[in-house]
């Protein structure tokens, strides 16, 4: 592949911002820009030459939102739009490459959304798939803010074509996605999927992205790009424009490019003119040499664990081995009961959880998959997928919001052929355990050569040996008193020989005998003392994690011993588990447990009555997750779970006032998406927690025009609007609806939302309140109304 084979040689450089040049041509608001292919198509190559002739290294294909889920009703299919996009920048080319560029589907993805995760893929394989047949040289999967959606177009682009994949993504002031994923956990996820670029786009002009970039540096080993906008947008009259102008906007590019971005462009605002100015300052500088991190690392949707800073502890509750009552939950389906464990072994301190769910009577594929959608939606841990089924392995790791940790491989061939192409394809750490065909080696040198044997073989299948973890399977001392110092020279072995890191079921040491957690602290130290980098444990054991934090305090792993004295100063002592008894509704509504929820409202109505239920358990859980959304504690997945467990304990409460006759709703709120937008991501979100705070809303949907808006604001006497959008292109029609608002309903008040705004732009066209995200309406709401 040619851009393969440039990258890292010279600078490579893409175009600007298509829907910008559209605009200034008279595309409409909210008007597909991917139908101009077929109706303006002579425009399209002037602006894809325009680009070539400023150096633009690659042409993006105007196939943004070319995907079934955005061209719906349009009368045209993904296929013609994206051939015709190809064709047209092919043939204004002059020797560029050309990129099917692949954009978000503006919908989230089940279970926080409507778009199931299967649906996602095959909506990105037809644009994919239509994009190479066309001649795209390379797919540029751009201006992501989901790592799920995210893993949805890099898998249909793997699976469906054999182009070169780049993936650039978009964050917040804080450097985080949407739904929470930081720049590390992100750049796991998609070095593990085996892309071939990664970097940002969009959101925010060169001199904002200059801060996120040593995180991106830090953690990728990849090439990087960078794609910003031309600043941030402003509004002149009825026109959009963007405050960087092209020398400033080359200047600060010249310092990403410093900084170790290979390949640069820009997004919004940005014209031939802005590339013209970077290319011109940065033609003739060097790609700064990737350093491979060689870091072993796992992630979540929302962060990533790297192996060697300090050990890692897995926590073992969710496995039914010896557990009678989780094997029961497993044969009911209780899986409130595996979240529940999943939450207290996250609150005392384990930093992945293990996810086993086998059991011979049951469906285990399926049921993997469920444990790990719905586990991921309460909590931020990575997980680690634990299962001897391949079937129900690759399932997991297929629907897995991360880079998962895998449990396992051994040294036998055919389980190193059933995990290693799934560990290929879907990214992964890998837990191996030094065994064979010939059994468990009775000695450490047996074992360290079953290490070596994996490692070589995971070589041949393209995985890197960082991305092993070798397990050298604690023995219970019971049946022979040398396993434990066998097992202990095995670790050793592994760490000084082969420079990787190991994990072990610590527990596993003590079987057949007497008060076990003795002998399990005892052995747990002395094998962190022997290099352990990881141990499958109990955090529910007092035992297990003071031997933990007292290592981590006596070995200098606990810088000042501030962790040590955050867990002991107050003398705490541990949580019993969620899952041995009842969950109180404040507490159920915290952590996202629907069932537990329903069923701690029923117990409370037996004895207060339903306003007090809500105003005194209900209104305090939602603002205690509103809070700790607001201060980065918890991210938009859990925030959604959380309303989600208020809305099965509502429609309790609900039933109970309806019954006596009392009123359950507040004011009345009208949301919307303006005219000509057809992204209703924020919107959904913002109707989800108004409801919870029992609000009224009528939501009229998308692309909704001004008059629509105020119609049902008059006739409904209603005194507040949301009003939502996420394109520049739209917020002419935002601007018309609330000029509209006031002077049909005088006496209403308009809230505005979407990642194109800023205060200043919504004071500017006349908003009454801006909100940055969800709680944000919630705030506004409750102070207009006065509320709590």
């Amino acid at each position: 592949m040619r851009i393969l084979e440039d990258l890292g040689k010279r600078m490579l450089f893409f175009d600007g911002g298509m829907g910008t040049l559209l605009q200034e041509n008279g595309l409409g608001p909210g008007e597909l820009p991917e139908l101009w292919n077929l109706t303006r198509p002579e425009l399209i190559a002037d602006i894809h030459r325009r680009y070539r002739a400023a150096g633009a290294d690659i042409l993006t294909a105007n196939t943004f939102g070319a995907n079934p889920v955005k061209l719906n009703g349009s009368g045209h299919s993904t296929e013609e739009i994206v051939a015709a996009a190809v064709a047209t920048a092919k043939k204004a080319a002059s020797g560029a490459l050309v990129a099917m560029d692949i954009g978000p589907t503006g919908k989230l993805l089940k279970p926080l959304g409507d778009l199931a995760f299967k649906d996602a893929v095959s909506a990105f394989a037809q644009a994919a798939a239509a994009g190479e047949k066309a001649g795209a040289d390379l797919i540029l999967i751009e201006t992501m803010s989901d790592t799920y959606e995210c893993k949805a177009a890099v898998l249909a682009a793997k699976e469906s074509t054999k182009l070169p994949v780049f993936v650039t993504m978009v964050v917040d002031e804080q450097g985080k996605l949407l739904t929470g994923g930081d720049i590390a956990a992100a750049v796991a996820l998609l070095e593990g999927l085996g892309v071939d670029a990664v970097g940002l786009n969009c959101g925010f002009g060169p001199e904002q992205m200059k801060k996120f970039l040593p995180q991106l540096t830090e953690a990728c080993s990849l090439p990087v790009i960078v794609n910003p906008n031309a600043g941030l947008p402003r509004t002149e009259g009825d026109k959009t424009v963007f405050d960087v102008k092209p020398e400033e906007f080359s200047a600060a590019m010249e310092e990403i490019v410093k900084a170790g971005a290979w390949v640069v462009g820009g997004c919004c605002g940005t014209t031939p003119e802005y590339i013209e100015a970077m290319v011109r300052r940065c033609k003739d500088l060097s790609p700064r040499p990737i350093v491979p991190k060689n870091r072993t690392v796992v992630s979540s949707f929302a962060r990533a664990v790297v192996f060697g800073k300090k050990p890692v502890l897995i926590g073992e509750r969710i496995n039914p081995t010896g557990k009678s009552r989780l094997k029961q939950a497993l044969r009911d389906s209780d899986m409130d009961y595996l979240l529940r464990e999943a939450i207290t072994q996250q609150e005392n301190g384990a930093h992945i959880l293990d996810v086993n769910v086998g059991l011979p009577e049951i469906d285990e594929p399926a049921l993997l998959r469920r444990a790990v959608t719905e586990i991921q939606g309460i909590s931020d841990l990575p997980l680690q997928l634990d299962t001897s089924d391949p079937k129900a392995m690759e399932g997991a790791m297929r629907v897995y919001n991360g880079k998962p940790l895998i449990n396992s491989v051994n040294g036998k061939a055919e389980s190193m052929e059933a995990i290693f192409p799934l560990v290929k394809k879907y990214g992964g750490a890998v837990i191996a355990l030094t065994l064979d065909e010939n059994g468990i080696p009775p000695t450490a040198q047996g074992r360290f050569e079953i290490a070596e044997k994996i490692v070589k073989t995971a070589q041949s299948y393209g995985i890197d040996k960082k991305d092993l973890i070798f397990d050298t399977l604690a023995m219970t001392i019971s049946a022979g008193q040398e396993n434990a110092a066998v097992t202990l020279e095995a670790l050793r072995l592994i760490r000084d020989r082969l420079g990787l890191h190991t994990s072990l079921g610590v527990s596993n040491i003590s079987f057949g005998l007497p008060q076990r957690e003795h002998i399990n602290a005892a052995f747990f130290t002395m094998a962190l003392q022997n290099g352990l980098g990881a141990a499958i444990v109990n955090p529910n054991s007092a035992a297990m994690m003071d031997a933990y934090y007292a290592y981590c305090a006596l070995s200098g792993k606990d810088e000042q011993c501030m962790a040590y004295i955050a867990r002991y100063s107050a003398q705490k002592t541990e949580a019993a588990p969620l899952a041995a008894g009842e969950i109180s509704l404040f507490d159920a509504v915290v952590r996202g447990l629907k069932e537990s929820a329903h069923a701690a409202a029923l117990r409370l109505l037996e004895t207060e009555e339903p306003l007090n239920i809500i105003n005194t358990h209900m209104i305090p859980a939602l603002d205690r997750v509103g809070k700790d959304f607001e201060q980065g504690v918890l991210f938009l997945p859990q925030l959604l779970m959380s309303a989600e467990a208020a809305k099965s304990a509502f429609e309790v409460i609900r039933g109970k006032m309806t019954a006596n006759g009392e009123q359950t709703k507040k004011e009345k709120i009208i949301l919307a998406t303006v005219k000509g937008d057809i992204h209703d991501i924020g919107k959904n979100i913002v109707k989800v927690l108004l409801e919870n705070y029992s609000y009224d809303v009528i939501d009229l949907g998308k692309d909704v025009p001004p008059e629509t808006v105020a119609g049902a604001a008059e006739e409904g006497g209603v005194k507040l609007v949301g009003l939502s959008a996420l394109m520049t292109t739209t917020v002419a029609n935002m601007a018309d609806t609330i000029r509209l608002l006031h002077e049909k309903v005088p006496d209403c008040r308009v809230m505005v939302g979407g990642a194109v705004l800023t205060p200043e732009y919504a004071k500017q066209i006349r908003a009454d309140s801006y909100s940055k995200d969800a709680m944000g309406a919630v705030h506004y709401a409750q102070k207009l109304f006065g509320g709590e």
